[in-house]
């Protein structure tokens, strides 16, 4: 088992922020200036909204299906809400010949996917600001993160 790195975390601990950075307040503030200034405050909402969202869809799902022992197109459910997770040790990512030695906490590297896993579907909103419902943007972006990205 490879110990955990104080360096690699940090970098990783910096690079999940950066992410983050780009999508609530960077995304939220690029497509509410290009919108109708009526319609700015209902498009940074889609963009915080839907980071939460998805935030929780990974936490409770996302990640065993993305990251699950599984097969090679969806993983499995065996941590599911994050149970059988490694918070604080290192890990290893995948199974047999192609596992690899993480050196840093598993719970890191899943805050680090999940930031990818909410800047997405925060792009896709750009695609429709202003043309569709809240509600249905909501189920949409819900969907989406289960069905498409996290198999993905």
């Amino acid at each position: 088992m490879t110990a955990i790195s104080a360096g690699d975390t940090a970098w990783m601990l910096t690079s999940t922020a950066l992410v983050l950075l780009m999508t609530i307040p960077g995304l939220a503030v690029f497509y509410g200036g290009m919108v109708r200034k009526h319609n700015v405050l209902a498009t940074v909402m889609q963009s915080f909204t839907t980071a939460c969202l998805v935030a929780v869809i990974w936490t409770i799902a996302g990640y065993t299906l993305a990251f699950g022992d599984g097969n090679e197109y969806v993983g499995d459910l065996s941590r599911m809400m994050l149970s059988n997770t490694k918070m604080n040790e290192a890990f290893t990512l995948g199974t047999g010949s192609g596992a690899v030695a993480m050196t840093i906490p598993e719970s890191l590297y899943m805050m680090y996917q999940m930031t990818f896993a909410i800047i997405t579907p925060a792009l896709i909103a750009g695609a429709f600001c202003d043309r569709i419902k809240f509600s249905a943007m909501l189920v949409f972006m819900g969907l989406w993160s289960i069905v498409v990205y996290a198999p993905i």
